[in-house]
């Protein structure tokens, strides 16, 4: 639990790319809160998943986008490495809180496995630092941010009081809307992309492929985040980042292994 006797330290990332309108409007509402450090991609790291970078060199370098008071650094690694360059090498304290985004599109249901936003969150959260990724559904780069300041500031002050469990971080998701009907607590939605892939030819006449698609949500549930979202509220998802399926540990160990 952060002790609200100062200004909490806040560490803001993205997967977008630090001039994203996402990361520049979270910056705004978290300069409100506390000391902002921003460390975030020099350029888009959509899908990034994860990822780290471990077979080439990491640039990080001090910039200034805009006037306001947080100070400003640009990275060519992934969202996960943003992270750990701020823990190791930028900050000279750890953060109180870290919130990644705001992304432009949705990370619900199976998309947080993929979502740069979201790994960058866990990433904080793998270092004991209390996080939160939010994304909105809207792809646009011209997506109207200001709706969803409010509930972001909201969300943001509760978790600096009353913290998060190890091993928790949050999954914020709003629905594209200039008003939203309230917070939903969720689950994550049992969905997920059914892919294709369109085959082309280049002029060389070597075979390359377009990853297309489209998402099916297979879950009726009413306490999802794809409900949520489809009935127009802001969905809340408490992830955990330990993968083991406990529930199968005592029938795995039946097994005559």
């Amino acid at each position: 639990m952060c002790m609200m006797n100062k200004r909490p330290l806040i560490l803001v990332t993205n997967d977008d790319g630090i001039t994203a309108p996402g990361i520049r409007t979270l910056i705004s509402v978290m300069n409100e809160i506390g000391d902002v450090v921003v460390i975030a991609p020099d350029s888009p790291q959509s899908g990034m998943g994860h990822a780290i970078t471990i077979n080439e060199t990491l640039y990080c370098d001090e910039l200034k986008v805009d006037d306001g008071p947080q100070k400003e650094y640009q990275s060519s690694g992934t969202p996960a490495d943003c992270v750990k360059l701020a823990v190791s090498e930028i900050l000279d304290r750890r953060p109180d809180l870290c919130v990644s985004g705001i992304n432009h599109g949705s990370n619900s249901s199976i998309n947080v496995i993929y979502s740069g936003t979201m790994s960058a969150a866990v990433e904080a959260g793998v270092e004991g630092i209390p996080a939160i990724g939010f994304s909105l559904l809207d792809y646009s780069w011209n997506a109207n941010f200001e709706p969803l300041k409010a509930y972001i500031k909201k969300i943001a002050l509760n978790v600096l009081e009353n913290g998060l469990p190890d091993g928790v971080v949050l999954n914020v998701n709003f629905p594209k809307s200039e008003t939203f009907n309230g917070i939903k607590i969720s689950r994550q939605a049992r969905a997920n992309w059914v892919e294709e892939f369109d085959k082309r030819v280049n002029p060389q006449g070597k075979t390359y492929f377009w990853l297309t698609g489209k998402f099916v949500n297979m879950d009726k549930g009413e306490d999802t985040d794809e409900w949520a979202l489809a009935n127009n509220y802001v969905s809340v998802v408490p992830v955990q980042f330990d993968l083991t399926a406990h529930h199968f540990l005592q029938k795995l160990n039946g097994w005559n292994l």
